[in-house]
């Protein structure tokens, strides 16, 4: 639809009207004689000029009308009938405002039942029937916002680009934060290939709200995506006008895909001849554009391709048609969308994973690492069911050649997406958990054989040894990727994880020692979050010396690992009056907590504070504190302003228990002022 200047002009004055009016019965009613005189001028000045209005329309149309008597306010009268004259209009347009508002509210349920037939005809799939719904629905009510986005919701689908945009612009004006319309209006200009245009679109609903950021970086990536395919189709025909590369060998390739009736070592050596010729930029895009990822439509291939027992034969064409999609999606991310939007190729890709024929996994794994290795690739990856690939993956640990490479790096791309991790928590008990045990068993030194994987029998010994796949550089990476994916799905609570915390904490109590300091981090941080699910992991890791391990990190001082740490001493001393007496006994006038108070980070110094205060329940521990400043340390945090209230509340307790246990403190406390801290602290320490 394009814009109409004479309704968008009849519009606006529209809006303009109602606003004067009602700004007009406000200052009438003021309490400001000031303000009421003027806006009995500013009456006065507007019925003079509505009655030259309509009398100039009387002769214009030479009709013989009644004359209708206007009381005029009188300026020259005294203010009495002044007010009098002015009470008189403001019941008129009082009622006369009524009378627009029963009208409106008539209009608006007539307009949102026309837009939700419009809706269900949407939904339908009968855009026509949609639009001609909200256009009678904008008959009865112009200034409806929904009805201008839902007309151009649906305009869209019918390709209706410019139509879109325009109900798009009538939308902001009637909503100048409408973040639907810029969405819409951005997928418009895409749509027209208005690049600059869509980008601005969605860079506005950026800056109405900043929360929309992954919706943005989607718009954005797809708009980036759609103006680099335009330029590679618009270099491949440039290529092609001036003779510098052929596309008859790609077409002709592709004619002898498609032509039936052929044995498959026929089509096995066409696609293998394929796949050199589209090695090039320009190659990927004659192969795209001349539709070559239709090859599935062959019968003869794609039976070969969905076969769940697959012949040599077979195997040799599914081999060489992952080797041909590879070399058609290697750096193209838009052959690499069109691929995977093929539904036999997502459907077939964990199954060739999982087929018993290493060379098909091998090139399978390698067409999945061209797209976990990109942001867009890996948007890719997460609409498929990915929490199948992650046991799939995970049992590659077991080989010794480049499959287990590759799984490795798949899931360390993998294990920052969310939709991953989402995928992952829906499994966590039953397929995530068990797996995650099995892999970091192999890795732990000096793990027995079997003792958490019985299945895997000797191998666990194997992986152990020195110069074995567990030391190598490439499964160290898949180490630690794996647990950060475990920390990342244990961000959320999850009670399922119960069953596995206290093989998980065993297995991460045994990478403690583990050479490579990435790995120890994360491993101290699968701490933190999977024992709050088991106390008898608790017990289990302090009996193996968690404590000592916690304090040699905090001494160390790396500021992740650390929090981690702190965090981890404060879930054992919370329940274990035994790991209270080992971080005594390790730190006896406790100066690594003293120094953790002192911290930037709020979260460590939460934590820090609430193990001081599980340690003073033990008899001495207020005493070796006595002259440490420890009095000043707490009395700031309790009274302080930090974000996170655990700061305030369990240094509050942590001073309180102080000064119960050794009342010397409470000397101190007097010179500081902190009495009343000090008593506020008394509620937290008995309800504790």
């Amino acid at each position: 639809m394009l814009r109409d200047k004479d309704t968008e002009a009849d519009f606006q004055r529209f809006l303009r009207r109602v606003d004067d009016v009602t700004n007009l019965l406000q200052d009438l009613k003021s309490p400001d004689s000031a303000v009421q005189e003027k806006a009995i001028a500013e009456t006065e000045k507007r019925l003079r000029e509505q009655g030259a209005s309509r009398e100039e329309e009387e002769e214009e149309e030479e009709e013989c009308r009644t004359t209708v008597n206007r009381t005029l306010i009188n300026t020259s009268g005294t203010p009495r009938v002044q007010a009098a004259d002015a009470d008189g209009f403001l019941a008129a347009l009082e009622k006369d405002a009524k009378e627009r508002a029963q009208r409106r509210r008539r209009n608006e349920q007539l307009a949102n039942a026309l837009k939700e037939q419009g809706n269900e005809a949407f939904r339908a799939g009968d855009f026509a029937l949609a639009i001609q719904r909200y256009s009678e629905g904008l008959e009865k009510l112009r200034d409806k916002q929904e009805l201008y986005t839902n007309r151009a919701q649906a305009y869209l689908k019918l390709h209706e680009y410019e139509k879109a945009i325009s109900d798009c612009e009538w939308a902001l004006k009637c909503n100048k934060n409408c973040l639907k319309a810029y969405f819409l209006m951005g997928k418009a200009h895409l749509a027209l290939q208005h690049f600059s245009e869509s980008r601005q679109c969605y860079e506005k609903m950026l800056q109405i709200d900043p929360q929309k950021e992954n919706l943005f970086k989607e718009c954005v990536a797809e708009a980036r995506l759609e103006e680099q395919r335009l330029r590679e189709e618009q270099r491949a025909q440039r290529e092609l006008q001036a003779g510098s590369v052929a596309a008859l060998p790609i077409q002709e390739l592709l004619q002898r895909l498609r032509s039936p009736g052929h044995d498959l070592p026929y089509y096995t050596g066409a696609v293998v001849l394929l796949a050199g010729a589209v090695s090039s930029c320009t190659g990927q895009t004659l192969f795209r554009t001349n539709n070559g990822f239709s090859i599935l439509s062959n019968e003869a291939v794609r039976g070969a391709f969905c076969a769940e027992s697959k012949s040599p034969a077979e195997v040799e064409l599914c081999v060489s048609l992952l080797l041909l999609w590879q070399a058609a999606c290697a750096g193209n991310e838009e052959n690499q969308r069109v691929l995977l939007a093929q539904a036999e190729v997502g459907a077939q890709l964990p199954e060739l994973l999982s087929c018993g024929t290493a060379q098909m996994q091998r090139e399978a794994l390698a067409l999945i690492s061209l797209y976990s290795g990109h942001e867009g690739g890996r948007r890719l990856l997460g609409r498929q069911d990915l929490s199948r690939w992650l046991q799939i993956l995970m049992a590659f640990v077991k080989c010794t050649d480049a499959r287990a490479d590759s799984a490795m790096n798949i899931l360390s791309d993998l294990s920052g997406e969310e939709r991953f991790q989402a995928q992952c928590r829906a499994t966590l008990s039953t397929a995530v958990s068990p797996l995650f045990t099995q892999l970091l068993n192999f890795s732990c030194p000096g793990a027995a054989p079997g003792r958490a994987c019985p299945a895997l029998g000797a191998d666990s010994a194997a992986l152990c040894q020195d110069g074995s796949p567990a030391a190598s550089p490439g499964y160290q990476d898949c180490v630690f990727a794996v647990l950060g994916l475990m920390m990342n799905l244990l961000l959320e609570s999850n009670g399922t994880i119960q069953d596995f915390a206290v093989p998980i904490s065993g297995r991460c109590l045994a990478l403690l020692s583990h050479q490579d300091g990435r790995i120890v981090t994360r491993a101290t941080g699968v701490l933190s979050r999977v024992l709050p699910a088991s106390p008898s992991a608790v017990q289990e890791v302090v009996g193996a010396g968690v404590v000592k391990k916690m304090l040699k990190f905090l001494k160390a001082g790396g500021q992740v690992t650390s929090s981690y740490a702190i965090k981890t001493l404060s879930i054992c001393t919370k329940s274990s009056k035994r790991a209270q007496e080992e971080l005594l006994k390790g730190d006896k006038r406790l100066r690594v907590l003293l120094a953790l108070l002192r911290s930037g980070d709020e979260l460590t110094v939460a934590n820090a504070a609430f193990c001081l205060s599980q340690c003073l329940l033990l008899p001495g521990a207020a005493s070796a504190l006595l002259g440490s400043g420890v009095v000043q340390l707490l009395l700031r945090h309790a009274g302080g302003d930090a974000a996170r209230t655990s700061v305030q509340q369990n240094s509050a307790i942590a001073l309180g228990r102080l000064c119960v246990a050794e009342p010397r403190h409470i000397h101190q406390l007097r010179k500081l002022n902190g009495l009343a801290i000090l008593n506020s602290s008394m509620k937290y320490v008995q309800s504790s």
